[in-house]
């Protein structure tokens, strides 16, 4: 029975630290699940929709994504910037009611032209969807509870996530074109949720959904942000570091299937692990990053953490099937405790170096280098692992190395350039 007891007080405990406390922390929280549950639908079912329903040929669907997220890439920035202007809430409030339409339309889609219009609009939607609810949440919660709640929201995400997956999964076992149509219809409704929950968000005086945030000078599509040359370097190599996304999404899996022993099924294996393990302790990591130094050396960690797994990764290869998943699994283990060090970075990071009233445009900025290694990772991923095999992950593991220890010289840069520039406080 004391066993028992000391398990249900950890899992009160985690529960405590996860669940956003009750009032607009919460509201956000609800959000994220209900975005990351229509995101597990849509990206789960997405690419059997897009080819085996509409019959758009693999390769131009791949074709037409980038070409889209370049569009998205391009168009985050002066959203920002119109987010600072107008208050986060209405433009996020537009963004999801564009979505819902957006998804809707990929019902009629009946060729390729209309699939890459479709695709451009729903990619610039989702780009900066992240950079106007970043804003928000620093709108609504304050400086001292954004890096806490941010954390409690990527928990929540991943739970939806993963509900949306088995949801999808459902649909693409059924095989029918209706139950395809159905997920994408779903997320489409689940657009309008989303909007109903951000009409009830209570917001302090001069933020969000109805007072205009501190306009920034030069317009719409001039962007200071762009011009803040070190803010833009910390962006990109916190955005760099994100690369172990395509890692584990494109790369591992393609190692695995290619030049290990392991059995196939460790990539789905994988995968669950890492998400349910961001679930459990990404609020409890990210305590360090509330503090942009803090951030900073959590940066560096993350650097160590992901080169050390990628070095475990280049010797999983031809040692048979348990040797090989060992070293896989420990693999993911030590790249998981990078994941968590990073994104609780970011966020430190991306709130604590924007200047006050500028979150909108410099949240977008931020994410800009997100954007850079969803462009560019998945092909060099498939460059170095397939291509370069053991030689490839060494170059992997010397370049998330060198990035992490390049972040702190970099925040105290930044922050003494902003010393010497900033009024000093009466």
């Amino acid at each position: 029975m004391t066993e028992e007891r000391r398990y249900g007080a950890v899992l009160r405990a985690w529960f405590r630290e996860t669940l956003p406390a009750a009032g607009n922390a919460r509201r956000l929280g609800v959000l994220t699940l209900i975005q990351s549950l229509g995101l597990g639908v849509f990206l789960t079912s997405s690419a059997v929709f897009f080819t085996r329903t509409i019959g758009i040929p693999a390769q131009r669907v791949g074709l037409a994504l980038s070409v889209a997220g370049l569009c998205g890439l391009l168009c985050t920035v002066p959203i920002g910037r119109l987010a600072d202007r107008l208050g986060a809430g209405r433009v996020l409030t537009v963004n999801f009611l564009l979505a819902a339409a957006c998804f809707t339309a990929y019902c009629l889609v009946d060729g390729f032209a209309a699939f890459l219009a479709v695709a451009c609009a729903i990619a610039v939607l989702e780009t900066s969807a992240g950079a106007l609810q970043a804003s928000l949440t620093d709108a609504l919660v304050g400086e001292a509870e954004r890096v806490r709640v941010s954390a409690q929201m990527r928990s929540l995400f991943n739970l939806g996530f993963l509900g949306g997956a088995a949801l999808a999964g459902a649909a693409i076992a059924a095989g029918t074109s209706t139950a395809l149509y159905t997920t994408v219809l779903a997320n489409a409704a689940l657009q309008l949720v989303s909007v109903a929950v951000l009409l009830r968000m209570r917001l302090p005086a001069g933020a969000g959904l109805r007072a205009p945030a501190a306009e920034a000078p030069g317009g719409v599509l001039r962007s200071a942000a762009l011009r803040d040359v070190r803010y833009v370097a910390v962006a990109l190599v916190c955005g760099a570091l994100e690369l172990y996304h395509p890692l584990l999404t494109v790369g591992l899996p393609l190692w695995i299937v290619t030049s290990t022993d392991a059995p196939a099924l460790l990539v789905s294996g994988l995968l669950i692990l890492d998400t349910v393990l961001v679930l459990l302790f990404q609020v409890a990591v990210s305590k360090g990053a509330r503090t942009p130094a803090g951030a900073a050396g959590m940066l560096r960690w993350a650097g160590w953490a992901l080169g050390a797994s990628c070095l475990v990764f280049a010797v999983s290869g031809g040692h048979g099937a348990l040797l090989d998943s060992a070293a896989l699994l420990g693999g993911a283990l030590v790249l998981v405790l990078g994941e968590l060090y990073q994104a609780s970075a970011s966020w430190g990071l991306s709130f604590g170096l924007a200047p006050a009233g500028r979150q909108g445009e410099y949240q977008a900025v931020f994410s800009l280098g997100r954007g850079l290694q969803q462009f560019a990772g998945p092909w060099l991923m498939t460059s170095l692992v397939v291509g370069a095999a053991a030689t490839g992950w060494l170059v992997l593991a010397a370049l998330f190395i060198l990035l992490g220890l390049a972040a702190p010289p970099l925040v105290r840069g930044l922050e003494k350039a902003r010393a010497r520039t900033e009024p000093t406080p009466a």
